[in-house]
């Protein structure tokens, strides 16, 4: 059993705390009160903006695996690979490339539709995502810092982990079985 944090070592923890409140705060009121355009820009050989936001998000949920199942390799909780000397590069780089991926997705939200709340999909949609990168501010910063509490980096990865995948089931799955697969 793990012995408990102490007050020092929790302390370390109330900026990171702030600064993904204040991060998924400003993304929420930014969002609201920001009038949506309903432009957002489009890629050669998609279909619609739409279609590029949805494949944009499932391969941040694709690297957002990578991401789980490297993070319990490392942890331990799994023993496939345990040794391998790529785990921790590839955890590093499906978290980049996964962050990367979500940007673009994220400003077409923000720009071209602003904070929706006008059905519960919507609503739990725009909430997950000011949440996310709350978490995600808060899990880069706890990574930097010296003497924070060991169960402070594993909770912090599993709430961005279950951001984004709230954030893909509520779009790019729901897209894909709404409206079907498609470029």
């Amino acid at each position: 059993m793990a012995a408990p944090a102490s007050r020092k070592s929790a302390a370390t923890l109330i900026v990171p705390f702030l600064v993904a409140c204040l991060v998924s705060a400003t993304l929420g009121v930014y969002g609201k009160l920001h009038e949506p355009t309903g432009v957002a820009v489009n890629i050669a050989g998609f279909s619609s903006p739409a279609t590029v936001k949805v494949w944009l998000a499932t391969l941040a949920f694709v690297l957002a695996l990578v991401q789980l199942f490297t993070a319990l390799v490392m942890y331990g909780k799994l023993s496939l690979f345990a040794d391998a000397k790529w785990l921790g590069p590839a955890h590093r780089w499906s978290g980049r490339l996964a962050f990367l991926a979500s940007i673009p997705v994220a400003l077409h939200c923000l720009y071209a539709l602003g904070f929706g709340d006008y059905n519960t999909r919507v609503l739990l949609h725009s909430l997950l995502g000011c949440f996310f990168y709350g978490a995600f501010a808060a899990k880069m910063l706890v990574l930097a810092k010296k003497g924070v509490p060991g169960w402070a980096l594993p909770v912090l990865g599993g709430l961005v982990f279950t951001a984004l995948s709230g954030l893909f089931v509520t779009s790019a799955l729901w897209f894909f079985t709404t409206f079907g697969v498609k470029l």
